[in-house]
């Protein structure tokens, strides 16, 4: 990077006080870096002249040589527009202006040659072209110009202002012109070279003027796997500074309370995915730095039990451990799973929820100060100031993005070590962000389910079809199962969501009535403690039916209930869609999710539910869901993982991006600290990059 890059665009020939204003303030320009890495979103192959008898009434955009004949002043409502007749060897157009008729008609020559270029209209029998681009055929052969023409991105106001398109290319061409078109190389010779890639130089100038199709691919593929090496070269770098840097607690042995319970204890065989990533999380912990793993499994695959068997190796070495849920019916949930597999072992285990008493928290601070509760579990209340651990070496976080990056670091300070940290979701993440968003965490995926477990069967139905629906409902429950029926829930209209949920649960009484059928209904107007109520008969089978909102998303197990009835389904996201599938399918019997629908559909959503009805993989689920939002939906709103990339998309270049981490992994695993002579110019670019633009501005 040449150090006049930093330039403020105020400097640039051209440009001046009130069209730098515009373009800070409308595209973010500041310097001549910025506007050299403002990067056409199209072009228009200027390769081709038309003749005029060529013509197609299509009012596309086209280039014609000619000369102008003769002007005249037509009379209009408002005012007059200016019309020339211009002509080629093989017909004759018209050219109108509307506006700045007196520059144009003082500017203009007649039977001068002209290259016009703009959209042509069909009108009164004859074709016109309306403000063309226009200037003389001598001054456009020496133009820096190429065949590609760019288009820029743009807005109304610069548009308004009168910085067309045709301006951005001139400050662009300016640009050039004082850089000499000479930039700094910033990979190293041996990627260059294996991955055949254009210079630095080349590929700027032809993503801007491209001289032919074949070299602005080339520059785009340039630019995109620059982009995208040094986004993972700092998230690599930045796992590797934490693990040198932060220390961890040293889990160094695998002792009785591990071994007790894998021997004696554990209630089914391990999947093959669980025993790698028990390794995985293994080799961590032994190691000097501080743990931070990302822990992927889909809906079902036991991630639970692999946390509790980390926990095991944290209590066998002395350490206290916690587990953080987002909801309080989640944290029960894990709690009394945990409860169950604690009990032949020993071991002290308490639950903190917002609904526990003063008393109960009174015990628990207690016991955590003096070491003797080893396994605490709860929602957000575990990050308040009075909890204080005697010694915390694990902390687990359920369902991560449900919490926030500054929730997160509380945790790391209730130690002077910060704890060991595995983050556990269901919502898979499609590899590419996970790649970008996640990319310094090290990241296990359970890609198994459980063996036992059958495939849940799942089809699309409209409303039309809901008598058969409710005697298939009819068969389940004489069988003896359980079944969801859930409304979905849109925040702007509770009473609207209210009113869905209280007439579908009228229509479903009518239906199934007392005594013969017993139905629980949760919604978020509740308490709490009716909701657990209602939950808790649920989960006994004391109720045969249950109608909630999306209340029931994470984590509930009700191994009996078999019939997930989604209500509305063209509402719910895609990764929703997956994660109430996943609430039915925890027991033996065959189990089925039923999507019901209107009639009017949109494409969107027809493609969401035949992804359903096809596929049960998460991951591939996950993969659709970021094709069809875009990365910064699919992170929600706490840490929307948008990625401000200037060229690259990390939807449609996934490709890049793989081969861009692999580079970006083999440069730092030969030369961890970019010392060596080879890496000069990555190691330069990277100080450049950190000082002007670091990882935080990729992920806003």
């Amino acid at each position: 990077m040449s150090a006049n890059l930093q330039t403020p665009i105020d400097y640039l020939k051209g440009v001046g006080p009130n069209r730098a204003d515009l373009l800070r303030s409308e595209l973010g320009i500041h310097t001549y870096q910025d506007l050299l890495n403002l990067f056409p979103n199209r072009y228009i192959d200027r390769t081709r002249y038309y003749k005029i008898n060529e013509l197609l009434q299509n009012s596309s955009e086209v280039q014609i040589v000619g000369k102008i004949t003769d002007f005249r002043e037509v009379p209009q409502k408002r005012g007059k527009r200016l019309v020339a007749n211009f002509k080629d060897d093989t017909g004759m157009m018209e050219l109108v202006w509307f506006r700045g008729q007196k520059w144009t008609r003082e500017s203009l020559k007649i039977n001068q040659t002209y290259v016009i270029f703009g959209k042509v209209n069909w009108f009164n029998g004859k074709f016109s072209m309306p403000h063309p681009e226009i200037e003389l055929q001598s001054e456009h052969e020496s133009n820096l110009r190429s065949a590609m023409q760019a288009i820029y991105p743009s807005t109304e106001k610069l548009s308004n202002k009168g910085i067309t398109n045709r301006i951005l290319t001139k400050i662009m061409q300016q640009l050039f012109l004082e850089t000499k078109g000479r930039f700094a190389e910033t990979l190293s010779v041996s990627i260059m070279e294996e991955l055949k890639l254009i210079s630095k130089s080349d590929a700027l100038f032809n993503i801007h003027f491209p001289k032919t199709p074949e070299l602005l691919l080339r520059s785009q593929f340039r630019l995109k796997f620059e982009e995208l090496f040094y986004l993972q070269l700092q998230l690599i770098l930045k796992n590797l500074i934490h693990k040198s840097k932060i220390k961890g607690f040293v889990f160094d042995k695998v002792g009785d309370y591990f071994n007790t319970f894998y021997n004696d204890h554990l209630p089914f065989e391990l999947t093959d995915a669980q025993k790698r990533v028990l390794k995985e999380i293994r080799s961590d912990l032994g190691s000097k730095a501080q743990m931070n793993r990302l822990l992927q499994g889909d809906v079902g695959s036991g991630k639970t039990i692999v946390a509790f068997m980390s926990m095991l190796m944290g209590l066998d070495n002395g350490f206290q451990c916690c587990l953080m849920a987002p909801t309080e019916i989640l944290s029960v949930q894990h709690y009394n799973g945990i409860l169950e597999l604690c009990k032949p072992l020993k071991i002290s285990v308490s639950i903190l929820t917002g609904s526990s008493n003063t008393s109960q928290r009174r015990t628990i601070h207690k016991n955590l100060e003096n070491g003797t509760l080893q396994i605490l579990i709860g929602t957000h209340a575990l990050l308040e100031d009075k909890v204080k651990f005697k010694n915390l070496g694990l902390a687990i976080i359920d369902e991560q993005h449900r919490f926030g990056v500054a929730q997160r670091s509380k945790l790391w300070h209730k130690n002077d070590l910060p704890p060991n940290v595995l983050v556990m979701t269901a919502t898979p993440i499609p590899r590419t962000l996970a790649m970008s968003v996640y990319g310094d965490l090290d990241i296990s995926v359970i890609d198994e389910l459980p063996a036992g477990r059958k495939p849940i069967k799942t089809v699309h139905r409209y409303d039309n079809n809901r008598l058969k629906v409710f005697r298939f409902m009819k068969d389940e429950i004489a069988k003896g199962r359980q079944i969801y029926i859930v409304y979905p829930l849109i925040q702007e209209s509770e009473k609207m969501d209210y009113k869905d949920l209280m007439d579908g649960y009228e229509s479903i009484s009518r239906e199934f009535p007392l005594p013969n059928y017993q139905i629980s209904i949760i919604h978020g107007k509740m308490k709490a403690a009716d909701k657990e109520y209602e939950m808790q008969r649920f989960a006994k089978g004391e109720t045969n039916i249950m109608v909630a909102t999306t209340v029931i998303e994470v984590g509930v197990n009700v191994p009996n209930a078999s019939v997930m009835i989604i209500e509305s389904a063209e509402r719910f996201g895609l990764s929703q869609l997956h994660q109430l599938r996943g609430r039915v399918g925890r027991g033996a019997e065959q189990s089925y999710c039923i999507l019901m629908t209107g009639h009017k559909l949109s494409q969107d959503s027809k493609t969401r539910l035949q992804t359903m009805v096809q596929s049960s993989d998460g991951f591939e689920i996950a993969e659709v869901d970021l094709k069809l939002r875009g990365p910064g939906d699919i992170m929600g709103t706490q840490q929307s993982g948008v990625l401000n990339l200037r060229i690259a998309d990390i939807i449609k270049d996934k490709d890049i991006l793989q081969q861009a981490r692999y580079y970006a992994k083999q440069v730092l695993k030969v030369d961890p600290s970019l010392k060596s002579p080879e890496h000069k110019l990555i190691l330069n670019t990277y100080r450049q990059m950190s000082k002007y633009r670091n990882i935080w501005n990729y992920i806003s």
